[in-house]
């Protein structure tokens, strides 16, 4: 059996059971190397380790006060001889001091209270008042140096608010077993568990024997901190896009329904709007639009009659109260709607992407969550197409891992034509939903770009995308709290 040039020290000394402090001193090596290499002795079974936890007690300030002029029943009953009224051991010390003599000296049967009239059966010192006193003689006890008589009292002064310092004091005891008493004593060959710079210049390597390492010896885990693997998910999904040429955009979380809704041509008695999907704030309930004089009237008229866009609107009112409204953000395409108005034709060709909270009233299940991230991208280009779309939701889910994609026909209030991406989890037998795309209608582009444009467009949902890629079957894994998965998942 090979030994470490520490255990062997160790077990020189160790001829009989001794904690690892005494260890340390008289091997002379530090308390964390003369840990470890009992814990190496342990898995050898050449050491038998046992720890001992104790308490070491001391007074606080109330404490200290209390040894000195003594507990609020001592001081009552150094009052009252036989029995006194409330009232004239309240004028002396006070009513709450009273109060919690008198409380105490009824627990420990000492006196009763009639009426208003404190009569005193019994002057005995109790243990809890000893012990308080040998605590204020030593400064310090160990709990393992109480009586069976001591520890009870002790429990009655640790109910006692302020009274006693208690700390936890973990110790260490190591003794040989019959093998670690045979193995004490052996000789140790030198020898070196790494190569240094100087041992490989002046060739002295040549005459070390390099200590063999075991690899099977238990060593306990180490959990460094590192990211969410949500986040690290967040990063890796922003470097493929920023790898496809895209720049990455901005919004707030709180929203007007102007930018979540109107300006997405969605109508303002649509279902989606109402409290059942949205989450609207009730304050501030309204509030000042960004750019609303500018956009207003030509997003209203495309509402009420398509204004200019070959549309004939949804008709009816546009209210412009409504559009004020305030809400959480139910998508991130508002984030590209705003952008949408930034840009001019000398920019193009643009693309953008946007990775945020969106807020839904949703059903919570194995796949729907109130909050929930979303990946939002537009790709704004005079020559770009639906096949470009399919193209790009396809490369973007091949690089996440998955297998099997496909497309299928949707509808959506802002987009012609619209399509929603499926991914199939085998686990579950069927195909998820992740988000939907399409190409914006002129409704949405026009009077907010100013020209008619090709705005190829997707809002997908990164929690699904998340839970699949990190191999859960329900996305609620994802926020709870569970330490032993996020210490063991790897990240990638």
């Amino acid at each position: 059996m090979e030994l470490h040039p520490h255990e062997i020290k160790i077990l020189d000394v160790l001829d009989e059971k001794k904690t690892n402090k005494e260890i340390s001193k008289e091997s002379s090596l530090e308390l964390d190397a003369v840990n470890r290499a009992l814990s190496w002795l342990a898995t050898k079974g050449l050491v038998d380790i046992r720890e001992e936890v104790t308490e070491e007690i001391t007074l606080q300030e109330e404490g200290k006060t209390y040894v000195e002029e003594g507990l609020p029943e001592r001081k009552i009953l150094e009052l009252v001889e036989k029995e006194a009224p409330i009232r004239d051991i309240e004028e002396r010390l006070g009513k709450k001091e009273t109060n919690i003599g008198l409380g105490w000296l009824r627990k420990k049967n000492q006196a009763k209270i009639e009426k208003t009239v404190v009569r005193i059966i019994d002057r005995g010192v109790e243990s809890d008042e000893k012990l308080l006193q040998l605590i204020g003689r030593r400064q310090k006890i160990s709990s393992n140096d109480l009586s069976p008589s001591q520890k009870k009292a002790l429990r009655l002064l640790r109910s006692r608010r302020s009274l006693l310092e208690i700390r936890e004091k973990k110790h260490i005891w190591a003794a040989p077993t019959r093998e670690g008493e045979e193995v004490r004593g052996r000789k140790v060959e030198e020898s070196i568990s790494q190569l240094t710079p100087e041992l490989l210049i002046n060739g002295g390597w040549k005459d070390k024997k390099l200590r063999p390492y075991e690899v099977d010896l238990y060593v306990k885990p180490l959990y460094p901190a590192k990211r969410h693997p949500l986040s690290h998910l967040i990063d890796r999904i922003r470097m493929v896009f920023l790898s496809m040429g895209f720049k990455e955009i901005k919004g707030p979380l709180i929203e007007s329904a102007f930018w979540n809704f109107d300006a997405l041509f969605q109508p303002q008695d649509h279902p989606a709007r109402d409290m059942h999907d949205t989450f609207y704030l009730e304050r501030p309930g309204h509030v000042e639009i960004e750019g609303f004089r500018k956009y207003r009237d030509k997003v209203k008229a495309t509402h009420e009659n398509g204004w200019t866009t070959g549309s004939t609107g949804w008709g009816g009112f546009w209210s412009e109260e409504t559009a004020q409204r305030t809400l959480l953000r139910t998508h991130t395409t508002a984030v590209t709607c705003r952008y949408l108005t930034k840009l001019k034709k000398r920019d193009l060709p643009s693309k953008v992407f946007c990775i945020g909270k969106t807020f839904r009233n949703e059903a919570v299940d194995y796949k729907h969550l109130p909050e929930f991230y979303q990946i939002e991208g537009i790709v704004v280009d005079p020559e770009v197409n639906f096949r470009n779309l399919l193209g790009i939701l396809e490369a973007f889910y091949e690089k996440m891992g998955f297998k099997k994609i496909r497309f299928r026909p949707a509808y959506f209030p802002y987009t012609e034509m619209s399509v929603e991406p499926e991914i199939y989890v085998e686990e579950k037998k069927e195909w998820v939903e992740l988000g939907g795309s399409g190409i914006f209608r002129p409704e949405v582009v026009k009077p907010l770009l100013g020209f008619d444009c090709p705005v190829l467009a997707w809002g997908l949902g990164l929690d699904r995308v998340a839970a699949q890629n990190l191999g859960l079957s329900d996305i609620r894994e994802l926020y709870i709290s569970d330490l032993g998965w996020l210490r063991n998942h790897q990240v990638l």
